[in-house]
């Protein structure tokens, strides 16, 4: 071991490891500091390291990548995990590992350190991010290893070393912040009985305190990507400040869910992601307009495997990028126009519009039955329902038990 590279935040966790790593390796330590839009004073997060033992420390602007290679993406897939997670830490952390892995080469380090937790997703999304793209490096994860047992036995450590802290033993939550979204965990959330307290919140308005009359919004998208709001065109990271400005306005956003972590226990996580939220439902507007009925359901039908990756931390990992290759494929004829209405922590879409639209208002019209032939349902309805009928004539005694009782 010759220098170590660590993920570092200057919150509890990576404080408190960096002081930790010099005394038990005495190595120069080289701080790194992904910046994905967290809005942190990231001069003073620079300083912080330093002072603390640090020998360089590097803040690294991986907004722009953030947003065009991975949050992008992940609106293309409509990924969620456990059907409402949008997955904002999971999304930040390849983009930060990749960052990380760069810069460790670049400064010749042979080791990098996170302050991600054992019973947490992020060490095996950062650890399987090395593998998959230096698997040379080395790695160590102090809360692993180290002979602290809970983030209360850090405060005595941080003290001793006059290791100032973001947090404080009253409230000794897990935030994790990026321009995507702001998570919450630990602490007072463990129950999930308890309801969050709303002084939680950072990001959205509370909904009762939400303008009282709702607010239209337009997002045109091409292929698959949002491209302008209300009209204006954005390059992506001023497209998502917009959004998000706009959507945490009206509250939007918010969840509180329980999940299931990858090692293999749930864990209770509060959320807040206004910008997203809009941005994947606008799409999926788009979608029904443009994409043919199978091309939709198959696409659909890999959103939970998608997400299962994404969320266990295997972006890197072959099978995921075939993944992504299919849904860009899909999105050539993914472009239009989406009306959203927000209003007290809802968004709703009202209207879509698209040049590439497969939608016919003649055809479905009812008052117009001449551009398609009724007569044709017939012998539809006919051939999909002959081996039901065989079926049931064959099976009479098991279709009878199916049918329902008075």
């Amino acid at each position: 071991m010759k220098k170590i590279l660590l993920a570092y935040s200057g919150g509890l966790d990576t404080s408190c490891i960096l002081a930790w790593l010099k005394e038990k390796y005495n190595v120069p330590i080289v701080a790194y500091c992904g910046d994905v839009g967290q809005n942190e004073d990231l001069e003073a997060v620079h300083a912080k390291a330093l002072k603390t033992g640090a020998d360089k420390c590097i803040i690294d602007n991986l907004k722009a990548e953030f947003v065009k290679d991975f949050i992008f993406p992940a609106i293309q897939a409509n990924a969620v995990y456990e059907t409402i997670y949008l997955m904002g830490t999971s999304l930040a952390r390849p983009c930060i590992a990749k960052g990380m892995v760069e810069a460790a080469l670049k400064n010749d380090c042979d080791v990098i350190a996170h302050g991600a937790t054992g019973k947490g997703n992020d060490q095996v999304r950062f650890e399987l991010a090395v593998k998959s793209l230096a698997p040379h490096l080395q790695v160590i994860a102090p809360w692993r290893d180290w002979e602290f047992g809970s983030r209360s036995s850090l405060f005595d450590f941080a003290e001793k070393h006059n290791i100032p802290l973001p947090v404080c033993k009253e409230k000794p939550y897990s935030m994790d912040a990026n321009m995507m979204h702001i998570s919450y965990e630990g602490g007072i959330l463990e129950n999930p009985w308890t309801e969050a307290p709303e002084d939680i919140y950072l990001w959205t308005k509370n909904p009762q305190d939400a303008p009282d009359a709702p607010e239209y919004v337009t997002i045109d998208f091409e292929q698959g990507n949002p491209v302008a709001i209300n009209g204006e065109k954005l390059a992506p990271v001023p497209l998502l400040e917009k959004i998000n400005s706009i959507a945490a306005n009206h509250g939007v956003g918010r969840i509180d869910l329980v999940e299931n972590r990858f090692v293999g226990m749930k864990s209770r996580g509060i959320y807040e992601t206004p910008g997203v939220t809009v941005l994947q439902q606008a799409h999926k507007a788009v979608e029904s307009l443009t994409l043919d009925r199978e091309v939709a359901h198959l696409k659909d039908s890999l959103v939970v495997k998608i997400g299962e990756l994404v969320y266990n931390g295997f972006w890197f990992a072959p099978e995921a990028g075939l993944l992504r290759n299919f849904v860009k494929e899909t999105q050539a004829t993914v472009s239009g126009t989406v009306k959203i209405k927000l209003f007290k922590g809802a968004s709703y879409v009202v209207a879509r519009k698209s040049e590439q639209s497969l939608y016919s208002e003649n055809m479905v019209s009812f008052e117009n039955m001449t551009s398609f032939n009724p007569a044709d349902a017939g012998g539809f309805i006919n051939i999909n329902g002959l081996r039901l009928s065989n079926w049931s004539q064959k099976h009479a005694s098991i279709a009878k038990s199916l049918q329902p009782t008075a």
